[in-house]
């Protein structure tokens, strides 16, 4: 049979990706974002089984549940995923040896500077290791200590998130890193945009907050819901009322939850001014206000108040779609944009 003739726009979008998707074994270099309490089995699986690269998201789990969750998600695709591990989980060495020996092929060490020893353990197993790279700096220490690709996530992103956004942090380490594979995230929420980064020397992209409305997300439908009616200037980092009492920048929909937040933070800042709580008793008093917030929303759909997290694409979340849907929407719109640009010469 003759082969399929390759439609304008698809061989250069294939060429531009190319590097992303052999480094991740996929037919697309897209990753999925690591969302505690969305990115478990079935969501993982079917962004792999469409194509892209899902992620699991550890989070907090011990190494048993962790091992039973990789497990089922292999029940469910034979192609390639990865599980991403927070730096700063106490068993973070027990958790890497849980992906080893379930032959995990790659590991993301996020939420602070991957550890030497959970590096050496993560290459000595066979796994390839990729890393959150907030600056040029950091990007280029990861690399010297073994880490096979880096993610720059900018401040647009949902969850935790860092002061620089992707646009300023893809100036100023794509340029520069050509040793690894470097993927963006944050904000993103079309092809074409996808496009301008690959351009730009990125290898892919990682996106979280449209798959979270996606059909297979678990989410709670109040959750997906929340998504559909949010606009960008919806979802906003916590607010810090006082230096002595850092917050955690996250970002997520503002709602009852986010502004009792507030509240709560001037009462416990008066408690410590009246001498009622000392600074440790005052800073856990508002570190605690969010605790279970994450599950109350995605799971339970309590979204007044838990923490609704979303990055500054929910706008461009219309409809709650499968996830395949999203990729070759995605794909389309790539390959669409190039065809335009090409026509314009």
């Amino acid at each position: 049979m003759p082969e399929r003739e390759v439609p304008a726009g698809e061989a250069e979008f294939a060429a531009l990706q190319a590097r992303g998707a052999a480094f991740l074994g996929t037919e697309l270099a897209i990753m999925g974002g690591a969302m505690s309490w969305v990115s478990e089995r079935h969501l993982v699986a079917a962004i792999s089984n469409a194509g892209g690269f899902g992620v699991i998201a550890c989070g907090a789990m011990p190494p048993a549940l962790l091992e039973a969750e990789i497990v089922a998600t292999q029940a469910m695709t034979d192609r390639p995923f990865g599980v991403n591990l927070i730096t700063m989980h106490p068993q973070l060495n027990d958790l890497v040896q849980v992906c080893v020996r379930a032959k995990v092929g790659h590991v993301v060490l996020a939420g602070g500077i991957p550890p030497g020893p959970a590096v050496r353990a993560v290459k000595d197993g066979g796994a390839r290791l990729i890393a959150f790279a907030p600056a040029l700096v950091l990007a280029r220490r990861f690399i010297k200590s073994g880490v096979d690709a880096l993610v720059i996530e900018g401040s647009e992103a949902g969850g935790h998130i860092g002061p620089v956004s992707l646009t300023v942090l893809a100036q100023e380490i794509l340029p520069h890193i050509r040793e690894v594979p470097v993927f963006v995230a944050g904000g993103l929420g079309r092809g074409e945009a996808i496009v301008g980064y690959l351009e730009m020397g990125a290898a892919g992209a990682q996106l979280g907050t449209r798959f979270a409305a996606s059909v297979e997300s678990i989410a709670h439908r109040n959750f997906k819901k929340a998504f559909l009616s949010a606009n960008a200037r919806d979802a906003i980092p916590s607010i810090q009322l006082d230096e002595r009492f850092p917050v955690i920048p996250v970002r997520g929909l503002v709602n009852a939850g986010t502004k009792k937040f507030l509240l709560h933070q001037a009462e416990v800042i008066g408690r410590f001014q009246s001498g009622a709580l000392d600074k440790t008793a005052a800073q856990l008093a508002i570190e605690h206000f969010w605790a279970g917030a994450l599950r109350r929303a995605v799971i339970d759909g309590d979204v007044e108040n838990g923490s609704v997290m979303a990055g500054q694409s929910v706008g461009m979340v219309k409809t709650v779609q499968p996830v395949g849907e999203i990729l070759a929407e995605l794909k389309a719109q790539a390959v669409a944009a190039l065809v335009a640009r090409g026509q314009s010469v």
